[in-house]
């Protein structure tokens, strides 16, 4: 019996320490995953570095966050749908994105996309003002005051 002890003992042993080197490697790899993708939402690199190429893109009222980062990730001008959705969501432009059509660069990172396609529709439709020379100032005539004459009337 102290046999059949022996092995159950190291057999449990041995399936303790399988468990345990499955937890850590499982929290290992999710935690470097969480890393990579932490970095990457703060580190903001464009697609192409060198050049990039422009890509024209519409956005409509009825889309979302995740509709946008999507086209922009079939498009090509960002990697991930999911970081680009981080990224609006940390940024200052979140929740205002303005529907329209916009000329987007692979060499452009999410920031600057963002804040190209967050362009209030005031700024970005801005009328040409008019360019005339300025009025020239008119001075008042002020009419010089009159002294009485002294030793007049009596």
């Amino acid at each position: 019996m102290k046999a059949g002890y022996l092995i159950g003992a190291a057999v449990e042993t041995i399936v303790k320490v399988v468990i345990v080197a499955a937890v850590v490697v499982f929290v290992f790899r999710g935690a470097t995953q969480a890393y990579e993708f932490g970095y990457k939402v703060f580190a903001d690199e464009p697609v192409s570095i060198s050049g990039g190429r422009t890509i024209t893109v519409g956005i409509s009222d009825n889309m979302s966050t995740n509709d946008i980062a999507q086209m922009l990730e079939e498009k090509g001008l960002i990697e991930d749908a999911r970081l680009f959705v981080v990224q609006e969501l940390l940024s200052a432009y979140h929740g205002e994105i303005t529907p329209g059509i916009y000329d987007l660069s692979t060499a452009m990172t999410a920031q600057e996309m963002l804040a190209i396609i967050s362009v209030p529709e005031e700024e970005s439709e801005e009328e040409p003002r008019e360019t005339s020379a300025p009025e020239p100032e008119v001075e008042p005539e002020i009419e010089p005051e009159v002294e009485p004459e002294a030793g007049g009337e009596s």
